[in-house]
């Protein structure tokens, strides 16, 4: 009996131990997909656990400011002024494209040609259905309905909105102002949607609609994406090599924080609404044990985490890049006794 009650309460301390090494991260929907594989994977070698809440960019900045969660996760990167005044630090963890998607029979995926000034302008209410000359005009052979537009974005604060809203600002000047970029805007047509999930349910749902989430969202429930005319004046697909070609003029080392935005990127193979997702944490870790176990589980994304990245369509950094987030960690992040913790 004695024995059995030893075995049981070291079977606790283990669990209790397991337990507490697990991390906490909340915010973007973006990379979630991609968090998950990674979280599933990581825990069979290393028997810690992630417990990350896809709840957008806007509450996951929320939650880290609020020191509930171990890190943050955003797609709009903070400025190095609201970094600095919340005593955080910002690193990329991957990147990955925004599409646009839409519900219309006759059409299959990749065939409907859009350009950014008429997409800014579907999403500013001016054209308001499909057959309307300003898209027909880039679909010559597409059998369009004469069919209402029904707009659907995010209503909630996403990472996702900003790129996207982001690209709109750079290539209409009037959505940039009526409407501007950000994670939470004032949308002045459509119905709302939370989180990409949110976005791809309405999606599917709603014909005649028109939505925008991260590509993986697209191509996992086959949905109906369409082309977009880059800045160099190419209509392209969405792929791995378009992202990689829109990152791939970035100077990362040159933004505070490394807060790049990819979008509208000059290229002719470069996909204009690109991004990376953003992690932030406290540069003081009141548990820095906790916070080494962050930076564990994303150093082994960044060293194993590649094929699993590529197979849900995101862009691993490169190794280049990884070499100055993590110079970043050993030069920002201590414990309470301010003690380098990488």
């Amino acid at each position: 009996m004695k024995r059995v009650l030893i075995s049981l309460i070291a079977g606790a301390v283990a669990m209790s131990s397991a337990l507490a090494a697990d991390i906490t991260g909340a915010g973007a929907t973006f990379p979630y997909p991609i968090y998950s594989k990674w979280a599933e994977t990581y825990k069979k070698t290393s028997n810690v656990g992630l417990n990350y809440q896809s709840v957008g960019s806007g509450a996951g900045i929320k939650q880290i400011k609020a020191k509930t969660v171990d890190f943050g996760a955003s797609d709009m990167p903070l400025k190095g002024e609201e970094l600095d005044a919340e005593g955080l630090m910002q690193f990329p963890a991957i990147m990955g494209g925004v599409v646009a998607v839409v519900n219309l029979d006759g059409v299959t995926p990749g065939q409907l040609k859009l350009t950014g000034p008429v997409l800014a302008d579907i999403y500013l209410g001016k054209i308001t259905k499909w057959n309307d000359k300003a898209i027909a005009d880039l679909n010559a052979g597409v059998k369009l309905p004469a069919e209402d537009i029904t707009v659907v974005h995010r209503a909630d604060g996403s990472g996702t909105s900003f790129l996207f809203t982001d690209y709109l600002s750079k290539v209409s000047g009037d959505f940039k102002t009526k409407i501007g970029a950000g994670t939470a805007v004032k949308w002045v047509v459509g119905v709302g949607g939370k989180g990409n999930e949110g976005v791809a349910a309405n999606v599917q749902r709603i014909k005649g609609s028109i939505g925008y989430v991260e590509w993986a969202y697209a191509k996992k429930n086959k949905m109906q994406h369409t082309q977009l005319k880059n800045k160099d004046g190419v209509f392209l697909q969405p792929d791995d090599d378009n992202f990689k070609a829109a990152a791939a003029g970035a100077e990362w080392s040159k933004v505070p924080g490394m807060g790049v935005v990819l979008t509208d990127q000059a290229g002719k193979a470069a996909w204009p609404i690109t991004g990376a997702s953003f992690i932030l944490m406290h540069k003081s870790q009141a548990d820095g044990a906790k916070g080494k176990e962050v930076l564990k589980f994303f150093d082994w994304a960044y060293k194993n985490g590649g094929a699993a990245a590529a197979e849900l369509d995101y862009v691993p950094l490169p190794a280049a890049v990884v070499k100055q987030i993590e110079d970043a960690w050993k030069a920002n992040l201590k414990d309470a006794s301010g003690k380098a913790i990488w």
